[in-house]
């Protein structure tokens, strides 16, 4: 009785509680990444084009570039990054665990993963597909070719469930082959202990690159299934989710606006008015989100718009020379589409 006059009394002062004070006392991974002063990332273990060391031990890649932009957006600086090399097993726990603050690392949005793990999608920052690669002496030319055949895949993937789906819709037996890691996968498959590898056609052409004879392997026309690749973050902490969101959506606006690299200092000066937004001459979206109204121009002059990152890391200007194909803007007949700023 005591306790319902204390809560009654404080209402009537205009006190808010709080079910669980605790809860209440948590930082924001915003108010966390600013005190830290650094952002954590989690980033594959080396995927070429996506992310990876280069020969410095700089990590670049379009999953890379996102964390670099989100960086930037937060501290006007791309380079207050860690960056976590996480296996496919490991990458959800580190981020459940607060390891990370945010996994962008070539991850499929399925159901399951979006409301089962206490986990957020914020966006898609790559459409693929999944696909098969043999060696070219193998005289395949169809995935409906390979019944009876070994598959090397890696775990903890949705390519496991995606490869049992194919076989049994196709009526078709194969062997299994299952190993934790990618490079212990790449080198099952290389050393011919499996005929075929199956992941995500960005990867195969990715790994088919560190083969030796690049030519001496085939990625088979079938995609057998749909692979929508994009950031994730911890749920419960929707002003997180925004600015992550929002990073990649920037980096979207700003090609589909014209807005590079290049030419975002002088677009300050421009008069359109979707422009002005993006580049926080006009209206204050920034605060919305908690960053400063700049947010979008430190992203585009510092990290670059989605073509940008897409082109240097694994489009025409990359060793990869994947074609934009659904990755293309909707203007352009892909799929890319983001939100307005407005």
């Amino acid at each position: 009785m005591k306790q319902l006059v204390r809560v009654a009394a404080a209402l009537t002062a205009g006190v808010l509680f709080c079910a669980t004070p605790a809860a209440a006392q948590q930082s924001s991974v915003l108010e966390t990444v600013k005190s830290r002063g650094q952002l954590f990332c989690g980033v594959n273990t080396g995927l070429a084009g996506f992310g990876a060391p280069d020969d410095k031990g700089n990590w670049k890649g379009l999953d890379v570039d996102l964390c670099r932009a989100i960086s930037a957006a937060i501290f006007k600086d791309p380079n207050k990054v860690k960056f976590v090399p996480l296996t496919a097993k490991e990458r959800f726990t580190a981020l459940q665990s607060g390891e990370i603050d945010v996994l962008s690392r070539n991850t499929t949005w399925t159901m399951s993963r979006d409301t089962s793990f206490g986990l957020s999608f914020a966006g898609i920052n790559y459409y693929d597909g999944q696909g098969f690669m043999v060696k070219r002496s193998l005289g395949v030319v169809s995935a409906k070719e390979l019944s009876g055949a070994s598959i090397c895949v890696q775990a903890g993937t949705t390519t496991e469930k995606n490869l049992a789906d194919y076989f049994r819709s196709n009526k078709m037996e194969y062997k299994l082959v299952v190993f934790e890691k990618l490079p212990e996968t790449i080198a099952a498959y290389n050393a011919g202990r499996c005929d075929s590898f199956t992941t995500d056609v960005s990867q195969l052409y990715a790994i088919r690159l560190t083969l030796g004879k690049a030519d001496d392997h085939v990625v088979l026309p079938e995609i057998i299934s749909k692979e929508p690749l994009g950031p994730v973050v911890r749920q419960g902490d929707p002003q997180w989710l925004n600015i992550v969101r929002w990073t990649l959506n920037a980096m979207l606006n700003a090609e589909e606006l014209g807005v590079n690299q290049s030419n975002v200092d002088s677009m300050l000066n421009s008069d359109n008015p979707s422009i002005r937004r993006l580049l926080g001459k006009e209206d204050t979206f920034g605060a919305a989100i908690g960053l400063d109204n700049d947010w979008a121009f430190q992203i585009i002059k510092l990290v670059g718009n989605y073509g940008d990152s897409f082109a240097r890391n694994v489009g025409a200007q990359s060793p990869l020379g994947i074609a934009r194909g659904q990755n293309a803007l909707w203007k352009d007949g892909g799929l890319q589409y983001a939100p307005p700023i407005r």
